[in-house]
């Protein structure tokens, strides 16, 4: 298991878009998201596949706590999080 500290985690919506999404990058087989402390939770101990985690997060708008949270990312979280709102 692998935890990871995400920017851009505002609400249930988001939560949803998160985990479908980590759930199609190859070798997850299992996601928790924490809404409260902002965590990720994968089921992987292996390295390749906890770095594929993070670009996917990244790259859905919801990069690792240290990571730059630019402008992009921002932009991209609220379209996620209004996309897994709808997808309920």
């Amino acid at each position: 298991m692998a935890t990871i500290e995400i920017l851009n985690l505002k609400c249930g919506g988001c939560a949803n878009t998160v985990t479908k999404g980590l759930l199609t990058v190859e070798g997850v087989k299992d996601v928790s998201v924490d809404l409260d402390a902002s965590k990720v939770t994968v089921d992987t101990d292996d390295e390749q596949v906890l770095e594929k985690v993070k670009h996917k997060l990244s790259s859905m708008g919801y990069p690792e706590v240290g990571e730059a949270n630019t402008m992009l990312h921002k932009a991209k979280s609220f379209v996620s999080c209004a996309s897994g709102r709808m997808s309920k």
